[in-house]
């Protein structure tokens, strides 16, 4: 008895101190949010008044209203002419490819099932900070109306960046749309700090390669990103000040791939094949390569000019004669394992 007992306690102590299998969320006990009388919201409510008359005035029409269950912030369900919506000037590109996928995709469904989410922009116009691919295959399907959760929170349309799954981002993605939404933001408000926007661009890096994809658009940041979260980080001043920091390494980082481009043609002309050359030899002359951060450090391993600097000289007196086939095929293999 004393031991069965005993037994059912550990049973019941292990069920409460039970983590979650990896991969999956453990439910909140304690509820969150609106109740669903509370997220009902009459569409002549004050705070959606001015939205309600926007979305009329071009030409569409209010289908209902509510509070977000999350945060109680009202929102505007409506119906809008596809003229009416824009893509924030911010935005990631159009894919023509992904459109026409998309548009083939809700022709054979026979449904659009999806509404754009759309806020107030900076001209008074509406913008779309996650629909453009949406919008546009509207456009091909030739469709009169879209419909839109539309949000009187202008902000939002900075914040979305991490909501956006309709289409994964690659990191050119989503360095262009970091980079669009800082010098933005940087018009709207000179004098607030990069800091204060970290949440919304995500990583510091993608800042600083956003740059370099603007002037190149060919540009492959990859295997840059290895030094950059380690020696990149936000600071502390004004978004035009900072920019202008970063269009400094953004040409330096230019000028190092240009010297990396050259050491990959003379291995190239040496015999060496691997698609992976480029990411081994801005390996080979990382600075901070062999430096781990430690868990929960802030703060970079080396000053980022500093480190851009020891990289361009490590890549002026690249030693051709000092790479392997070996050294190679190691760094294709790490290079293609999943994940």
């Amino acid at each position: 008895m004393v031991t069965r007992s005993s037994g059912k306690a550990t049973a019941k102590r292990s069920a409460k101190t039970r983590t979650p299998a990896r991969g999956k969320l453990a439910p909140r006990t304690q509820k969150r949010g609106l109740s669903a009388e509370q997220i009902v919201l009459e569409r002549e409510a004050p705070e959606i008044l001015a939205l309600s008359q926007q979305v009329s005035a071009v030409g569409g029409a209010v289908i209902g209203a509510y509070r977000e269950p999350f945060s109680g912030h009202p929102m505007l369900l409506a119906s809008l002419p596809l003229e009416a919506v824009q893509p924030t000037p911010f935005q990631r590109d159009l894919s023509p490819t992904h459109t026409q996928r998309l548009a083939a995709k809700i022709e054979e469904s026979g449904s659009f099932l999806d509404p754009l989410i759309v806020v107030r922009g900076d001209d008074g116009r509406l913008w779309t900070p996650n629909g453009r691919h949406r919008l546009a295959a509207a456009k091909v399907l030739g469709l009169k109306q879209i419909t839109a959760l539309v949000s009187p929170d202008e902000s939002l349309a900075f914040r979305i960046l991490a909501l956006n799954t309709e289409k994964a981002h690659n990191l050119k993605d989503r360095a262009l749309e970091v980079i669009r939404m800082a010098r933005t933001l940087a018009k709207r408000n000179p004098r607030a700090k990069e800091t204060q926007y970290a949440a919304e661009f995500e990583a510091p890096e993608l800042l600083t390669l956003g740059i370099v994809y603007e002037r190149n658009a060919r540009f492959g940041g990859s295997p840059y990103t290895s030094l950059l979260r380690k020696v990149d980080r936000f600071v502390d001043r004004s978004l035009p000040v900072s920019l202008r920091s970063r269009e400094d390494y953004a040409a330096r980082i230019e000028q190092i791939d240009a010297q990396v481009g050259r050491i990959v043609e003379a291995l190239q002309a040496r015999g060496f094949k691997s698609p992976y050359l480029r990411n081994y030899v801005v390996a080979r002359i990382n600075p901070v390569r062999f430096q781990r951060l430690k868990k929960g450090q802030s703060e970079a391993v080396m000053p980022i000019a500093q480190a851009l600097i020891r990289m361009a000289a490590a890549a002026a007196k690249f030693d051709l004669t000092s790479v392997s086939f070996n050294d190679v095929a190691l760094v294709a293999a790490v290079s293609s394992e999943p994940g």
